[in-house]
C-alpha cells in the first residue's frame, strides 16, 4: 500500500504510474478521503484537548450552582469525542479500502506495455538438437508412468494429479537441489503453514475475495490456501520491529501451492505447465530500502544458476509494467525452453523474482531501527522463486528426454535421485 498522507503530493509520480501500469484508479476520490480523515483528526485533537481541560476544572471544588451545569457540559463532551472517533475511524476504513486500489510505484527502467513488451534482457544457452522426434511432457511423463491426471481428477477434479514412480523422485531432488544451492547462499530454510489468515494475504497483495481471486478460501474457517511461500514468509514479521544488524533477512520457504487458476486456458495450460497444486521452493528477503535493487539483482542470479545447474536454456525478462502486478516496483522473469511447446518449441515462465519496496512492509507493519535511531522504517520485500517443481518438471523431462523413453538427469540433480536417468518401471 502506498503512504496515504502522501497522495496528494505524489499525485503526478501515482498517476504515471498507474497511466505505465494501464490500470485506472480513483486517485483524487482517495486524496479526498485523505484529507477528510485529517480534518477529523485534527477536530478530534481539539475535542480531546477541551474535555481534558474541562475534566481538570472539574477537580476542583465547584459550588452547588456550577456542578450540574459542569456535568452537563461534560456528557456532551464526550458525546462529542465520541462522535468524532466513529466518524474518524470510519473515514480511516474507507481510506484504507481506496488505497489498496492504488498499486506500487513503477522503476524507471521498466518498459512500456502489456504482456508482450517484457524486454529480453539475456538468452543463455541453445536449444537442443534431437535426432528423434521430441515429445512433450506429457507423452515423456506417460512412458515414465510417471502422473497420473486421470485419478487425480477422480479424487479431487480436473487439473489435479498425483506423481508416480521416478517423477516422485525428481519431485524431491528438485526441491533438496534448491535448498542446497540457496543453504549455501546463507538463507535461513522453512517448512511454511499451507494456510494463512485472509488479513495476511491481504497485506502480501493477493486478494483473498472476489470472482478473479487465484485463492482458495476454506470453509467455515478464517484462513486461505497459500498460493505461495511469499504469503506466510511475508507475515512472518507482521507488526515487529527488526533490528538493522539482522538484515538482510534471507528465506528459503517449502510448501505447497494452490491456484485456484481462474480464467486460465490455452495450449501453454495442459499438462503441469499450469495446475491447482504444486511444491515449490521460495526466495523471500526483507532488505534497507538502499539494498533492496541489489537484493532484486542477487535473487535473479540465484535463479538462473539453479536452471543453469539443470542444464536447461533460458532467457531473462523485464517485465512491462502493464504486466505487473500491484505490489511489484519491478519484476524479471526466467522463461526455460520448452521443446514441446507447438510445433518447434518455445519458452515458458519458470520462475519471477520481485522487488516490492515498502509496498508490502506497510500493511504488514513490518520495520527496522537502524542501529543508534529511535524512529523505525519500513523495510523493503522481495520475492523470487528457486524452484516451481511442475514447471521445473515441465522443462527438465522435454529437454533431456531420449529415444528411448528414459530421460538423462543434470548431474546436478543425480546424486540426489541415486542415479543419471529417469526411466520407465520395470
Amino acid at each position: 500500500m502506498l503512504d496515504p498522507r502522501t497522495l496528494k503530493e505524489r499525485r503526478a509520480e501515482i498517476l504515471e504510474s498507474c497511466r505505465r501500469r494501464r490500470v485506472v484508479v480513483d486517485l483524487e476520490g482517495a486524496i479526498a478521503l485523505q484529507e477528510r480523515l485529517s480534518a477529523l483528526q485534527t477536530e478530534l485533537n481539539e475535542a480531546g484537548r477541551r474535555r481534558n481541560a474541562h475534566q481538570e476544572a472539574g477537580k476542583r471544588k465547584l459550588p452547588p450552582e456550577e456542578r450540574e451545569a459542569h456535568g452537563a457540559a461534560g456528557r456532551l463532551l464526550k458525546e462529542e469525542v465520541a462522535r468524532l472517533e466513529a466518524e474518524a475511524e470510519a473515514a480511516r476504513a474507507a481510506l484504507d479500502a481506496a488505497a489498496r486500489e492504488l498499486p506500487n510505484f513503477v522503476h524507471p527502467e521498466v518498459p512500456d506495455g502489456g504482456e508482450e513488451d517484457a524486454r529480453e534482457l539475456r538468452v543463455v544457452g541453445s536449444p537442443r538438437v534431437f535426432d528423434f522426434a521430441p515429445r512433450d511432457h506429457l507423452a515423456v511423463a506417460e512412458g515414465l508412468a510417471g502422473i497420473d491426471f486421470e485419478g487425480g481428477a477422480k479424487v479431487a477434479g480436473q487439473k489435479w494429479y498425483y506423481l508416480k514412480n521416478d517423477l516422485v523422485l525428481l519431485e524431491l531432488a528438485l526441491q533438496r537441489y534448491a535448498l542446497d544451492v540457496l543453504l549455501e547462499d546463507g538463507f535461513t530454510p522453512f517448512v511454511t503453514p499451507d494456510v494463512a489468515r485472509p488479513e495476511i494475504v491481504d497485506a502480501l497483495g493477493y486478494s483473498p475475495r472476489g470472482a478473479e481471486t487465484q485463492i482458495y478460501s476454506l470453509a467455515n474457517e478464517e484462513l486461505c490456501l497459500i498460493g505461495t511461500a511469499e504469503i506466510p514468509l511475508g507475515g512472518l514479521h507482521f507488526d515487529e520491529i527488526l533490528e538493522e544488524e539482522t538484515l538482510p533477512r534471507k528465506y528459503a520457504g517449502i510448501s505447497h501451492c494452490f491456484r485456484t487458476e481462474a480464467g486460465s486456458h490455452g495450449r501453454e495450460s495442459k499438462g503441469l505447465y499450469r495446475v491447482h497444486q504444486f511444491t515449490k521452493v521460495e526466495m523471500f528477503a526483507f532488505t534497507r530500502p538502499e539494498d533492496s535493487e541489489a537484493m532484486h539483482a542477487h535473487l535473479l542470479a540465484l535463479e538462473e544458476r539453479i536452471f543453469q545447474g539443470l542444464e536447461i536454456p533460458y532467457r531473462v525478462l523485464d517485465i512491462a509494467a502493464g504486466d505487473l502486478g500491484a505490489p511489484a516496483y519491478r519484476k524479471f522473469d526466467v522463461e526455460a525452453w520448452m521443446p514441446g511447446r507447438g510445433e518447434t518449441g518455445a519458452f515458458g515462465e519458470v520462475t519471477s523474482a520481485s522487488n516490492c519496496t515498502d509496498f508490502q512492509a506497510r500493511r504488514l507493519r513490518a520495520r527496522f531501527r537502524r542501529k543508534g535511531g529511535k524512529r523505525a522504517e519500513l523495510v523493503h520485500t522481495l520475492n523470487g522463486t528457486a524452484v516451481a517443481n511442475s514447471r521445473a518438471i515441465v522443462a527438465l523431462l522435454e529437454n533431456h528426454q531420449r529415444a528411448d523413453g528414459g530421460v538423462a538427469l543434470p548431474k546436478a540433480l543425480q546424486r540426489y535421485v541415486g542415479r543419471e536417468e529417469l526411466r520407465p518401471p520395470r
